[in-house]
């Protein structure tokens, strides 16, 4: 999420997501999500590039100066249950019980109501406007822990298919897969409105002024070549300022979590090479975004748009589509199992 670039690239075609057969576990169902963790260990399918887990590794500086996009405040621990690892019927970090979907099993039917009652906000990162307006970008904002720019341009392709387009795009999916469950779904903002923006500050009061039972903040990545993968961000305990994360790292962590598992099951994409020790989450106390939410929230960052197998994927619709089917099965299965 961190560099601007020149236009567009034309859309690739996707590689073939990895697919498992169903493990049953003696003794207890588990999650989608961690069917999908637990079988792509097991596979031993082969990682790209060297893991670096200390600061993000980015690519030369572009015009636009990154928002709420610096070095990780440190690299979440490797998971010791993985995503929706709860009991089935036990009470889950997040509040509520855990819904159990066996990997490979087909998504809750359209319509079926599922998440009747709750309130989703997701935050296409940066605005395709950004680039017509850096001076309004570029102003500083108070994120409780410091004072960052507003948002900036985002990154790209090496050929130019924008961080902005991608995002858009893809919350406009995920939007229309939570309203089939019955969620009441907002946007912090939605195509030519606002024009720019808004402000990093101002995208986390969204959610909280909405009261959503779960955020997300949608990304791409912007590291070098080689470097590939995704990386759900998880807000760190910060306590200074206008920002009080404390009462929703918990919540929040569930939820990554389960996002982590079943973006894996459902994409393919490996958890990153450069961030996170490949666990797939990293945890962070620099993003205004985070910092000063009051509801569970977390950043997703897809893949890295310079890396050329990344890149083929988020240039791809197909691609896209399970991108937003995975965050979608994560989100159901942190609101959903009452």
């Amino acid at each position: 999420m961190s560099y601007s670039g020149p236009e567009f690239e034309p859309h690739q075609p996707p590689r073939s997501p990895l697919r498992r057969p169903l493990t049953i576990a003696l003794g207890a169902l588990v999650s989608g999500g961690l069917l999908g963790w637990v079988l792509y260990q097991a596979s031993g399918a082969p990682h790209d590039g060297s893991d670096t887990a200390s600061a993000r590794t980015t690519a030369p500086a572009a015009p636009g100066s990154p928002a709420d996009s610096a070095s990780p405040a440190g690299s979440a621990s490797p998971w010791s249950a993985p995503p929706g690892s709860t009991a089935p019927g036990s009470t889950a970090p997040g509040g509520g019980k855990t819904r159990t979907t066996p990997a490979g099993s087909p998504p809750p039917a359209a319509g079926a109501g599922t998440l009747e009652g709750k309130v989703v906000v997701i935050d296409p990162g940066h605005n395709t406007g950004n680039f017509r307006h850096t001076s309004q970008i570029a102003r500083q904002v108070d994120i409780g822990t410091n004072h960052k720019e507003c948002d900036t341009t985002g990154t790209s392709t090496d050929s130019g298919y924008t961080e902005a387009e991608f995002t858009m795009d893809l919350a406009h999916r995920l939007r229309t897969l939570l309203q089939e469950q019955g969620a009441t779904v907002k946007l912090t903002h939605d195509g030519d409105s606002p024009a720019w923006g808004p402000c990093v500050d101002e995208r986390a009061r969204i959610g909280n002024a909405a009261h959503a039972d779960a955020a997300i903040s949608l990304h791409a990545d912007g590291s070098v070549d080689g470097n590939r993968g995704f990386h759900v961000i998880l807000p760190g305990s910060v306590h200074a300022g206008s920002a009080d994360t404390r009462p929703i790292v918990a919540s929040s962590k569930d939820l990554g979590e389960r996002v982590a598992g079943n973006f894996l099951r459902v994409t393919g994409e490996p958890p990153s090479n450069y961030v996170g020790a490949r666990t797939g989450l990293v945890t962070r106390q620099d993003l205004g975004g985070l910092n000063l939410s009051t509801v569970p929230k977390v950043f997703i960052e897809c893949g890295n748009m310079r890396d050329s197998k990344d890149a083929a994927r988020l240039t791809s619709g197909a691609w896209r589509q399970k991108a937003a089917q995975g965050i979608s099965e994560g989100i159901v299965s942190f609101l959903d199992g009452e």
